[in-house]
């Protein structure tokens, strides 16, 4: 690390320069409300960069940028977000994954309006600006809070995302990832921005490992800081930082049902707040067990579920969703009411809507395949 501290000021300006002809320069939190690119210790919305660096876990940029506008001209304050409906947040958030970060949003509007204000919540000045205020929200942690008080108020405030982390390492070959070697990536992180813009040096580095210091063919030919960089002069940079070893996901095979009411009503269920995707709407089913046929599977979760007998009489669908951590294959058949009257035993909440009403509801992702499904088998 000695030897980086007296490099530092070269890396900065390497940094700044390949930033000022080949960063993204058009992120639309990053502008000023006008769209010019704010100046050196100009104060950002703190706001709109709050939303985005959440929606940026775990999410690519490409990816956010549509949900982030989309979720500006629906809550375009922190106080129309502290008072809206969580329904209508976890509406605007469909089909973005991992949707705990919307809940923790709507949680955290609230803590935020109480610090800053009503009347003062457009005034960045009023805003939090140190880590430790950031921190004591529920699912922002140290790299979240640099990104969001650099970005937004360009303090110097260190962050470690995976582009981040990845270019860091390959500097000082940094192989391992314990908790010392993380003290050293942060370390020069924070070193990296004591005497230039912290706002333009955070990008840089992020934009910096998305582009050229890439995970699996980084364009070390071309690279400009290639002199400075000990993975690259010692050994393979490819091989920085260490990676763990990846399980194939399991594949779980899922049978779901539409009951349909004699009004053509659609029965949905809504998921008890302590499970995964806790507020969302989904069509009853389940986990098919080894022994029986999907149909078998749909009829009796149905009936555990909700304490109704249905057969499953017409197949709709079957299609395959990939998360983080496993692969469902889901089956979806078109079921006939035989008795019973419907009962929330596994969820916390039923509705019997009408199909054309299906898109106020927030659903994960999945379930948008079947509703587009649906509407063409019922021609709507």
């Amino acid at each position: 690390m000695v030897d980086m501290v007296d490099l530092i000021e070269d890396i900065q300006n390497i940094l700044l320069a390949w930033f000022r002809d080949h960063g993204r320069h058009n992120i639309p939190w990053k502008l000023k409300r006008d769209g010019s690119i704010p100046k050196s210790g100009e104060s950002l919305s703190p706001y709109e960069i709050w939303i985005a660096e959440v929606m940026l876990q775990q999410t690519q940029l490409k990816v956010v940028i549509p949900y982030w506008k989309k979720w500006m001209k629906k809550f375009p304050s922190l106080s129309d977000l502290a008072v809206a409906d969580e329904q209508n947040v976890l509406l605007i958030w469909q089909g973005l994954g991992y949707y705990s970060r919307a809940k923790r949003i709507h949680e955290s509007s609230k803590l935020l309006i109480d610090f800053v204000g009503n009347k003062c919540s457009q005034d960045p000045i009023s805003w939090p600006n140190e880590l430790d205020q950031w921190m004591l929200l529920p699912g922002i942690g140290r790299s979240t809070a640099g990104s969001i008080i650099s970005s937004a108020f360009d303090l110097p405030t260190p962050i470690l995302d995976g582009n981040v982390k990845r270019v860091l390492s390959r500097l000082i070959a940094n192989e391992k990832t314990s908790g010392k070697d993380e003290k050293r990536l942060w370390g020069l992180s924070s070193l990296l921005l004591l005497t230039v813009s912290p706002r333009d040096i955070n990008q840089a580095l992020m934009d910096f490992g998305s582009q050229v210091c890439t995970p699996k063919k980084p364009r070390c030919s071309s690279c400009p800081l290639q002199n400075f960089c000990i993975a690259y002069i010692k050994y393979d940079p490819v091989n920085f930082p260490k990676k763990d070893m990846k399980q194939s996901n399991p594949v779980e095979k899922i049978g779901l049902g539409l009951v349909f009411n004699k009004s053509g009503e659609l029965l949905i269920d809504q998921r008890l707040e302590s499970s995964s995707m806790g507020g969302m709407w989904e069509f009853p089913g389940g986990k098919k067990n080894s022994n029986e046929s999907i149909e078998d599977t749909i009829e009796r979760e149905i009936k555990e579920e909700l304490g109704i007998c249905v057969k499953a009489v017409e197949k709709l669908l079957c299609f395959d969703h990939s998360y983080s951590h496993k692969k469902l294959s889901f089956t979806v058949y078109i079921c006939q009411l035989i008795s019973g009257v419907p009962k929330p035993l596994t969820s916390q909440k039923l509705l019997w809507v009408s199909p054309e009403k299906l898109c106020d509801f927030p659903f994960p992702a999945a379930n948008t395949k079947i509703i587009s499904a649906l509407n063409k088998h019922l021609g709507i």
